[in-house]
């Protein structure tokens, strides 16, 4: 088994750092290992099966910033302890060097504010790394250099935003983005429906199997139908789904005697996918299919199992309805869950085999929730964000995000999924602020790319079922949040009705 170790300095840093104990390795083809974290005295000891190259990445709280996700640079495994700060530093570092690189080749103007932040950062790391005989002095110069190193990637990402949107905008003249709100089984209150339809030009109506056949053979419409009607009134581009949960509970729970009979169950499955897509044939043109397939967690369904069980719904799907666009939902597209437990795919290698089989998959929706636990991604800075869609975009279909982040870590009695929200993502009190400022600023990054082709609120009200807690774009007094006007101004810049 490969162990390599990283000292932290001061070392009372570990005694308010639980975070530390979600941080994973990950080998040079970006493959991530399944990982054990020990820590003695001021000592992170990281294990793995292999004993090539890694990555540490772990959640660092930056000055400014709040606690995000950084990684180093590709290190081997030695006898000596690594100091953390240091490395985190250089792989910082070596992240914005490599991207300012490739976007001044396709013609990135990049601003002068860039150029303060990023010497800085240079001067404060050359410094740290060559006084590592002093721990402490290394790690506070190494901290420093991070600081500035985000500075510089926040300032670069931002430029790189305006001038690509400037670009998408000229060719398109407004942006051809679907800005839509997932419905829950509640549509929004009468004297909301102007600020809906003023805030969105889709929604996308819940199917959930689990409360529409409750029984086997039983079904029960309604809610959908209601949903449906009020889209339809209002004029609203509609999507459906996500008909099929691969995840923890997402499935009927009648259908756990036929968790051993991967026939029937493929044959049940397939029968309510085609039960749902015939009633809304022309109604519903839109599909997500399923959701939870690299993830998994529903009747101990193996990863090829949910593979095959997906293709085959794809197939169904299209049977009934071929002029249906038809989409899956990744619920965790960072795959950062992989570190606790053994998988063979990632999930962007699971939809480009569903690519490969010829399904004939019209875009990918992921869904990125921030600080949540323990359903959810690590926080990453815009950079990270960027190239995380540029890696998705690699397959050539259609982008979906759904956005979802807390405007408060106090319980909420509305919240149906047991996801807790966790304060300590942000810099300073999880609030309203902090989560019209993230979506903001992730929209601004979203829609600069060509690939992205809808964004998502995962709720419209707290007032309503929903499963993240204080997720929505109105209090549960349905008063505003301040991300209402934040989206209505981006609207108002950019995204036009369709």
């Amino acid at each position: 088994m490969g162990l390599i170790r990283f000292a932290v300095c001061p070392a009372d840093r570990l005694s308010d750092w639980p975070e530390v104990h979600a941080g994973y390795l990950t080998g040079s083809d970006g493959r991530v290992h399944v990982t054990r974290i020990e820590v003695i005295d001021h000592v992170i000891g990281c294990r793995r099966s292999a004993s090539d190259s890694v990555k540490f990445h772990v959640l660092w709280p930056v000055k400014g910033l709040g606690r995000v996700m950084i990684s180093t640079a590709s290190l081997s495994e030695r006898d000596e302890p690594y100091l953390l700060a240091v490395e985190l530093a250089r792989g910082k570092l070596v992240q914005v060097r490599n991207q300012v690189a490739q976007w001044e080749l396709i013609g990135l103007k990049v601003p002068e504010a860039f150029a303060g932040p990023y010497r800085a950062a240079h001067q404060a790391f050359s410094r740290g790394a060559a006084s590592q005989g002093s721990p402490e002095a290394a790690s506070l110069l190494a901290e420093a250099a991070i600081v500035y190193a985000c500075e510089a990637a926040d300032i670069l990402v931002r430029a790189y935003s305006m001038q690509a949107l400037a670009g998408r905008m000229q060719r398109f003249g407004t942006l051809p983005v679907l800005v839509g709100c997932e419905l829950h089984g509640a549509v929004p209150a009468a004297e909301s429906t102007e600020l809906f339809q003023d805030l969105f030009n889709s929604a996308t109506v819940a199917v959930p199997w689990k409360e529409i056949e409750p029984s086997e053979g039983k079904y029960n419409w309604d809610v959908v139908d209601r949903q449906l009607d009020w889209c339809e009134a209002q004029k609203i581009m509609v999507r459906g789904g996500p008909l099929l949960d691969l995840g923890p509970g997402g499935l009927p729970d009648w259908l756990a005697k036929w968790e051993h009979d991967y026939a029937n169950l493929q044959s049940f499955v397939c029968d309510f996918v085609e039960t749902a897509i015939s009633r809304y044939v022309g109604r519903i043109r839109t599909w997500e299919i399923c959701t939870g397939i690299s993830t998994g967690g529903a009747l101990r369904l193996t990863e090829e199992n949910r593979l095959v069980l997906a293709a085959r719904v794809f197939d169904v799907a299209r049977q009934v309805d071929e002029e249906a666009q038809l989409i899956i939902r990744i619920d965790q597209p960072w795959n950062d869950y992989q570190s606790r437990s053994s998988y063979r795919c990632t999930p962007l290698q699971m939809v480009d085999a569903l690519i490969r089989s010829g399904i004939g998959l019209s875009g990918v929706h992921l869904e990125l929730a921030v600080g949540y636990q323990p359903h959810g991604s690590a926080r990453r800075d815009l950079l990270d964000c960027s190239r995380w869609i540029e890696a998705w975009s690699t397959l050539d279909i259609p982008i979906f995000v759904t956005l979802v982040a807390p405007s408060s870590s106090s319980p909420d009695l509305g919240a149906t999924a047991g996801i807790q929200a966790n304060g300590r993502v942000w810099e300073g009190p999880c609030d309203e602020d902090h989560q019209a400022e993230w979506i903001e600023r992730m929209i601004e990054l979203l829609i600069a790319k060509m690939r992205v082709a809808g964004l998502f609120l995962p709720n419209f009200s707290d007032h309503d079922a929903h499963p993240f807690p204080h997720s929505g774009l109105m209090r549960a007094d349905q008063t505003s949040k301040p991300l209402v006007e934040r989206i209505l101004a981006q609207r108002s810049r950019h995204l036009r009705k369709i």
